[in-house]
C-alpha cells in the first residue's frame, strides 16, 4: 500500500469518507451542545476538505433526532467502509480538534473511545493519543 501523509490522505477522501469524518467530528462537538467556536471549527474543516455539503448532511443527520443522534451515528459509522488506519486517523483528528477548542470533557473522551471500540481500534487510538 502506498503511504500518504495524513494531510494528503484527507485531501484524497471521497464523499462517503468526508460524510463519515464530518459526522464523527460533529457528533462529538455536539455532545454537550454546539457552541460558536465548535461550529467555526466544523466549518473550517469542511472548507479545507471541500465538504460543505457533507457537513450540512452531518448536521441534518444529528438534528433529525438529537436525543438519539449519537447511537444513530454509531450505527451509521459501523457500516461505513473505511480502512483501519483511516479510522484511527479520523478519531485522532477529532481528539486533537477537541483540544484545539481548549478542552475535552470526560464524556467526549468516553464517546470517542466508544466509537474507537466500535471500530476495533481502541488500543491503537490510545497509543496515538499518548504518543
Amino acid at each position: 500500500m502506498l503511504y500518504l501523509p495524513r494531510s494528503k490522505r484527507l485531501a484524497c477522501m471521497n464523499k462517503e469518507e468526508k460524510k463519515a469524518f464530518l459526522l464523527l467530528k460533529s457528533i462529538i462537538f455536539q455532545y454537550h451542545g454546539l457552541d460558536d467556536n465548535e461550529q467555526q471549527l466544523l466549518e473550517k474543516t469542511a472548507g479545507e476538505l471541500d465538504a460543505e455539503e457533507e457537513l450540512k448532511w452531518a448536521q441534518n443527520f444529528i438534528a433529525e433526532e438529537y436525543l438519539d443522534a449519537f447511537d444513530r451515528a454509531r450505527d451509521y459509522l459501523a457500516k461505513v467502509s473505511i480502512a483501519k488506519e483511516q479510522k484511527i486517523d479520523f478519531l485522532h483528528r477529532v481528539w486533537k480538534s477537541n483540544n484545539e477548542k481548549g478542552h475535552i470533557t470526560e464524556m467526549e473522551a468516553i464517546a470517542i473511545l466508544r466509537l474507537a471500540k466500535d471500530w476495533q481500534v481502541e488500543s491503537e487510538l490510545i497509543s496515538r493519543v499518548r504518543g
